[in-house]
């Protein structure tokens, strides 16, 4: 079964701490020998605003390693991440959520993961449980 990766992975694998780099590519290795491992488009977005991630770098990065980058979201997609987005900010007024508000690239990401039937790797497995209840999540 294919792996995809969330932003905050990758952002842990570059880590200038060796503990938390460590754990991100202990994971990576684990979901690799599950299946291929892929990154969608909103990750590679949201990693360019890395300090030291040019588009260079990471299209190299990504090639080097294998790393499949799904570039085209299909129309389902984009309509279960609105909906999971939708949801979320009604969930987030209703509730008075002091958390961390989210932005559209997390749903894109899941919804990604979801309809493709990937798992998902993750730091973050509360906000993908709440938006997507049926979706495989590794959590790191």
């Amino acid at each position: 079964m294919t792996t995809s990766i969330d932003t905050n992975i990758m952002i842990a694998l570059w880590d200038r701490d060796p503990a938390v780099s460590a754990a991100a590519q202990f994971a990576l290795d684990a979901a690799l020998q599950h299946g291929g491992l892929a990154i969608s488009a909103p990750v590679f977005a949201e990693l360019m605003a890395a300090p030291g991630r040019s588009e260079a770098f990471l299209t190299s990065f990504f090639t080097d390693t294998g790393i499949a980058v799904e570039w085209n979201l299909q129309e389902a997609v984009w309509r279960t991440a609105g909906r999971a987005f939708q949801k979320y900010a009604a969930r987030r007024k209703g509730k008075r959520d002091p958390g961390p508000r989210r932005i559209l690239a997390d749903f894109l990401i899941g919804a990604h993961a979801a309809d493709r039937g990937y798992r998902l790797l993750t730091l973050d497995d509360r906000l993908y449980r709440a938006a997507f209840p049926d979706l495989a999540l590794v959590q790191v």
